[in-house]
Formats: structure tokens, sequence, C-alpha cells
């Protein structure tokens, strides 16, 4: 017969035994409120907008993501050396192409750079729905798209005005007149930092519509090279019919021309439309102005909408 179990008197009852479990036990894993600097908003911002101007030129990502960018980089300053190096060798009194010409002519290559950036900035974030965490405290919607289109526009600068620095140094290297090339240079930079700012929002515009990066690319270049492609057919045909009237205001249809007839008007530049006419009077180079000024406004309009409704998914 099994005899109970005795416990000595003044002991604590264990109580019941356990059986295949232990007691729950609280451990210390050493976590401790943070007490180090509180960076806010404006270190956010300027953190995403560094990392979004570094990655337009592919650094810091992959040895893949560099070669497209430097390889545009590298196009839009090599003519720009060809010039210099026969203007200093030739004894030239001026250089082969004005200042506000340049970027003009090498639209193309400027057209490229922004249809292949534009989606890399802002196609990811909506494809893998990264876009909401941007937006968790202290960053806010406004900050996103500002960083975002401020890095873009910069990174469209450097690569319009360094060929224009180039042409500016090899000038004077030439020496040829300083006022007058000081002149020019401040015109092209006037030109190309509002061609940033166009060519920048009209690209996120259209690359925060899909988050298809192939898609966004393909769009980007097809609303840039037609509008340009019919504007100038357009423009050919009325050249033959001399209504040059209308030739200036065809240019109101498209980014590059709309560039084209601000800096004929405002910056004195010669004109890239047929017979050279620009804008017909001073209401055509009001309205280019305002058309340039409501575009880049326009855009970051549409962009804030835009990450409105993304912010909310």
């Amino acid at each position: 017969m099994t005899q109970p179990d005795t416990v000595t008197p003044g002991t604590p009852n264990p109580g019941p035994p356990v059986t295949g479990t232990a007691p729950d036990v609280i451990h210390n894993i050493g976590y401790r409120k943070y007490t180090g600097p509180r960076l806010g908003r404006a270190y956010a911002r300027r953190s995403l907008f560094s990392q979004s101007l570094r990655g337009a030129y592919g650094l810091g990502r992959s040895a893949k993501s560099k070669v497209l960018p430097m390889i545009l980089l590298a196009a839009m300053c090599a003519p720009a050396l060809i010039m210099v190096a026969v203007a200093i060798f030739t004894n030239m009194t001026k250089l082969p192409v004005d200042y506000t010409r340049y970027a003009v002519i090498l639209q193309a290559v400027i057209t490229l750079f922004v249809a292949s950036q534009a989606p890399q900035s802002v196609s990811r974030d909506l494809r893998f729905k990264t876009t909401p965490l941007y937006f968790s405290r202290p960053i806010e919607r406004v900050d996103y798209v500002a960083a975002k289109y401020a890095a873009l526009a910069t990174a469209l600068f450097l690569l319009t005005a360094l060929p224009l620095l180039i042409l500016y140094i090899g000038a004077l290297l030439a020496k040829l007149s300083f006022g007058t090339q000081t002149a020019g240079f401040a015109k092209g930079l006037v030109s190309v930092l509002l061609l940033s700012l166009l060519f920048a929002g009209i690209a996120l515009v259209i690359a925060a519509i899909t988050p298809r990066r192939g898609f966004g690319v393909a769009a980007i270049i097809a609303v840039f090279v037609i509008t340009y492609g019919a504007v100038s057919s357009v423009q050919g045909v009325a050249s033959v019919q001399e209504n040059y009237e209308v030739i200036g205001w065809l240019g109101l249809f498209s980014p590059i021309t709309l560039i084209d007839g601000f800096q004929t008007w405002f910056l004195g530049a010669s004109s890239a439309f047929p017979h050279a006419s620009g804008p017909p009077d001073a209401l055509a180079g009001v309205v280019y102005l305002l058309a340039v000024l409501t575009i880049i406004t326009g855009s970051f309009g549409l962009l804030m909408r835009r990450y409105q409704k993304v912010g909310l998914s």
C-alpha cells in the first residue's frame, strides 16, 4: 500500500508537481530607450535626396547600373571637349556652338537619360509597395515628392551643365572674350536649369503612373520623341507655306521646343525653329514662359496627388 507524501512542518508547500513544462521566466534582453539626437524630417528629406541623386548615376548600386548613365554623361561631354580642342588649336574667335544651343542639339542624349532614370527613381517603390513606409514618421508625402523631383532635376542639371562648363573653361583657355563668354555661359545655365526642371517633372509624372520600369521608359521616350517629331513636321509644313508666325506658336507643344522658344525670346539665343523664327512677339514670349512654369508646378501637383493615393495603400 502506497504511503502518502509527507510535508515537514514549517516547510512551504511546493504545490503540485510540474510535468513536462518549465515555469515562466522574464528575461532582460537589454532593450534601452533611445537617447540620441532626433534628426527629424529635414535629415530624412536630405537623405532621400542624396540617395536618389546618387542612384541616378548608379552610385551605391551595382556596376551594371553605372554603365548607361556614365555612357550618357560621356556622350554629353565628348562634343564639348572636341569643340574646345578645335577652338584652342585653330585659334578660333568664337565657339562653334552657343551655350544655349548645346542642350538642344544633344536632346536625344538628355531624353535617354531622363527616360532611364525617372522610372528607376520611383517605379521600384511603387512595384514593391514600399512607398507607404516612407510616409511613416517623420517624413511626409511632400518631402518624398520634393526629394525625388529635386534629385532628378539636379542629376539632369549636372548632365547638361557640365558640358557648358567645359566649353566655358576651354573658351577662356583659347583666350576668347571673358565678358562675352561669361554672359553666354550664364544664359546657358539658366536655360538648362529650366530644361532640367521641365524634363524631370514630365518624366516623373509618367513614371509614377506605372510600377513597371520598362513601360515607364518606353512611355517617356514616346512622349518626348513623338511630340518633338510632330511639332517639327508641322513647323516644316508651315515654313514651306511661309506661315512663320504659326511656326513660333507651334513650339509650345513639345518640351524641347518650349525651352528653345523661351531662350530665344528671353535670353537672346538663336532659335532651332525653321527660319530661326522663335516666338513671333512679346505676347508669345510671355506665353512660353508661363507654359514652362505651369508645366513645372503642374507636374509637382500631379505627383502630390498621385502619392496621396499611394500613401494610403
